[in-house]
């Protein structure tokens, strides 16, 4: 499970994405990675519905039945978007042995995915860059370093804080704060925990740490990293703090340690986060 990942399935647990993003992905994967990281599109992630690559079904068909086959050493979630909260509840207990054994990518909204694979010890959940991606300005860098990772499972880009005594996770801030007391929440006692947003106001930051902040399993975490909070709209009044004061204001007030910066954040420079200790689960 820590290895190289060779064959690689793609599934949209939120939005879709186009067949030209694909080809565009797969061609760069085989130019550069060819035979070493081969790519495995579902027929899902082109789907729509709505907001959304298909129903609730489709959407969690689609991942049990890439997760549960044996061909495949990894899930990549080819995007982010709302929508993996909604995928079925009774998920986690079909999961079979091959999906035990794999490498799981994603970030955003797909954190919800992460935390209930690791809550439940399923496989190797993993914060890093998606095929969405590409688009972003020096995106091709993006993809290429998860590329290079399912290639390798070499620690090149991982976070440069992440060592190897202490378990580690990464997560959207406003995502982690609605997992709060849900059934994918995790324990992240002694966890450093890695956050990052994009395009919230700063009073909704502030108010993401103070829920999170009063989570009982986050209090004993080892300490909160602040990746970067980007495209922040412009409110009718200056909110007053920082990103990095709101989030040292909120740690301080509830006695976790704030432990500087993190280098994850919705774009190309986004670090890989393995969860856990070492990369491996705990």
């Amino acid at each position: 499970m820590n290895g190289a990942c060779k064959n690689i399935a793609l599934v949209c647990p939120g939005g879709p994405i186009s067949r030209e993003l694909a080809n565009d992905v797969t061609a760069l994967a085989a130019a550069e990675f060819g035979g070493v990281a081969n790519l495995h599109f579902h027929d899902q992630c082109f789907l729509e519905a709505g907001h959304f690559a298909g129903g609730d079904a489709a959407r969690s068909d689609a991942f049990l039945e890439a997760a549960n086959d044996p061909k495949f050493d990894a899930i990549w979630f080819a995007r982010g978007g709302y929508g993996a909260n909604r995928l079925r509840d009774d998920l986690w207990g079909r999961l079979n042995e091959a999906a035990r054994d794999k490498t799981y990518l994603g970030y955003s909204d797909t954190g919800v995915i992460l935390a209930h694979l690791y809550k439940n010890k399923l496989g190797r959940a993993v914060h890093g860059p998606m095929p969405t991606d590409l688009g972003r300005e020096n995106g091709a860098a993006a993809v290429r370093r998860a590329l290079e990772f399912f290639a390798t499972g070499r620690a090149d880009g991982f976070e440069s804080s992440i060592d190897a005594k202490t378990p580690v996770v990464a997560f959207n801030l406003v995502v982690l704060a609605h997992m709060l007391e849900t059934a994918a929440m995790p324990d992240l006692s002694g966890h450093v925990i890695m956050i990052e947003d994009i395009g919230e106001y700063l009073y909704r930051v502030d108010r993401a740490m103070s829920a999170i902040t009063a989570n009982a399993g986050i209090r004993k975490a080892a300490g909160i990293r602040l990746g970067r909070i980007t495209d922040v709209p412009e409110n009718d009044r200056p909110f007053g703090q920082t990103d990095e004061e709101i989030v040292q204001y909120w740690c301080a007030r509830a006695g976790i340690p704030y432990l500087g910066r993190a280098d994850i954040g919705h774009d190309a420079d986004n670090k890989i986060v393995p969860f856990g200790r070492n990369g491996a689960a705990v």
